[in-house]
């Protein structure tokens, strides 16, 4: 197994991977939408992907995407995505995923990695594991816009 940084070329194998993340996530399967997605994120530079190869097969992926802070005026990423298939869960795709989204932070001297999950979400005791650290001093908040204003 290995991990690639991926660009539009990679954008088939990725495709199957994103939709099947967001279908994890309770939303109704799209493989056109997730195709037009990934295309404008790296068409704009707007993101950066990592895919894990099994050979020639595409079995997991991380997506980043770059941001900034006020406070300490500098760069980090947010993980906004991990997935891996369910078969090949528990075999360090995951791990490898996220130490790459680390070694890009350091190679392009960011200030680090943030991401969200789910309370309920496994993967949360891999993250800590690799050195993310729970945010038990803040609250999150989302103000959605309403699509019919």
């Amino acid at each position: 197994m290995k991990v690639i940084r991926a660009s539009k070329e990679h954008i088939p194998l990725i495709t199957p991977l994103f939709d099947a993340y967001r279908v994890f996530y309770e939303q109704a399967s799209d493989n056109e939408g997730a195709k037009s997605f990934l295309e404008k994120r790296l068409e704009f530079n707007e993101s950066v992907v990592f895919l894990a190869m099994d050979g020639y097969i595409a079995v997991g992926f991380t997506q980043l995407y770059m941001t900034f802070s006020s406070v300490s005026m500098e760069s980090f990423y947010i993980l906004n995505d991990l997935y891996v298939i369910p078969s090949y869960r528990t075999k360090g795709i995951g791990k490898a995923l996220l130490n790459k989204a680390k070694e890009q932070c350091i190679l392009m001297n960011y200030k680090g990695v943030g991401l969200e999950t789910a309370s309920n979400n496994p993967a949360r005791h891999l993250y800590e594991r690799l050195g993310w650290e729970k945010d038990i001093n803040h609250f999150h908040y989302f103000w959605t816009a309403s699509k019919h204003e």
